[in-house]
């Protein structure tokens, strides 16, 4: 099924702008099942990728070892509010494996958690890289070289083992070779990497059909999952859409976004998967989009619908709070569908 995907900005009963946006959508064996006419488009993974980044760790054991708690894994697969919740996840599992917050090469950023930012912006001596919404990665990537025995320092380069071991790790997951999966640096320091809409896709269709009883990685994708869809408040935080969309659907899908409008998110009931890029970037385009996307594909129950419908039906409001306009998601089927909806 090929589709055009865009959100209108209606202000009154003008058009002010749009969204264009693409999509994909594939099975775990990387058929596209529907998407866009880019829905082959090669971009950023960004923090979207986190859930595949800390897919060493659980697979090679380590977790289990320290003891981490599934809370603890769904922070380090977040992009977190810098909460004093999310930061006391951090802080125990640098506690729990001998480091420290100096460890860290995230940097600080203002976190987006409303008590966090005034009592950080009040006091600038407690600025640290804890308050990054990435914290939690990178305490897990610290964690793996303690683990394996590798220098915790520079754990963020291309060149380090843990990046090299997550190159591979995350080309697996997508079904595309090392040397297909472009690499750059994300703003909080360590390697980012690039596929297709459609590859992406296809790693969180296996992150959304693993069972507890396959082999190391389906065992390991199936734990991750679980903590997320358990712990959606730790994966992200109040304001973030993935915590939303997991928390409305009683953490019957699987969702993570990443910088310059993109999400990801995993159908388990179907061992689908489902990648959607804002082409300009904007975050903004991604809840109404997401959430009218899944409903077309009738992944989405009514009374589901009804809980998103913040989400899928944002209002625009004047500094005054009155309400202004609103975010129009706009789809359109240009070719037969072969979509079976959701028994």
């Amino acid at each position: 099924m090929q589709l055009t995907l865009a959100v209108h900005v209606i202000r009154g009963s003008i058009r002010e702008s749009q969204h264009v946006l693409h999509a994909a959508v594939c099975d775990a064996e990387g058929r596209l099942l529907a998407g866009t006419g880019e829905a082959r488009l090669v971009t950023t993974f960004r923090s979207a990728a986190k859930p595949f980044q800390l897919l060493p760790l659980v697979e090679r054991g380590h977790a289990e070892r320290f003891g981490f708690s599934d809370e603890e894994l769904a922070v380090m697969a977040a992009s977190h509010t810098g909460s004093q919740y999310h930061r006391r996840l951090v802080a125990g599992i640098l506690e729990r494996v001998g480091l420290a917050e100096k460890h860290l090469v995230c940097g600080f950023h203002e976190p987006l958690d409303p008590e966090s930012l005034a009592e950080v912006r009040s006091r600038p001596e407690l600025r640290s890289p804890i308050y990054n919404n990435c914290s939690g990665k990178h305490a897990g990537l610290a964690a793996l070289a303690l683990s394996e025995g590798w220098p915790v320092e520079g754990y963020e380069r291309p060149g380090h083992p843990v990046q090299r071991l997550l190159h591979h790790t995350v080309a697996d997951v997508c079904g595309v070779e090392p040397e297909e999966l472009l690499t750059g640096t994300d703003d909080c320091g360590v390697v980012v990497f690039a596929a297709a809409l459609s590859a992406m896709a296809r790693a969180y269709a296996r992150l959304a059909s693993a069972m507890a009883e396959g082999d190391a990685r389906e065992r390991s994708l199936h734990r991750i999952r679980s903590a997320m869809t358990s712990h959606p408040a730790a994966v992200g935080g109040a304001r973030r859409f993935s915590t939303t969309l997991m928390e409305k659907t009683r953490g019957r899908l699987v969702a993570k976004g990443g910088a310059e409008g993109l999400e990801c998110v995993g159908l388990p009931g179907r061992g689908l998967g489902v990648a959607v890029k804002c082409a300009d970037g904007a975050g903004r385009a991604l809840p109404p989009a997401v959430t009218a996307l899944l409903a077309h594909l009738s992944e989405l129950s009514e009374a589901e619908c009804e809980e998103l419908a913040e989400s899928r039906f944002p209002v625009l409001r004047n500094y005054a709070g009155q309400e202004v306009g609103r975010l129009e998601t706009v789809i359109q089927v240009s070719s037969p569908s072969t979509w079976v909806p959701s028994p």
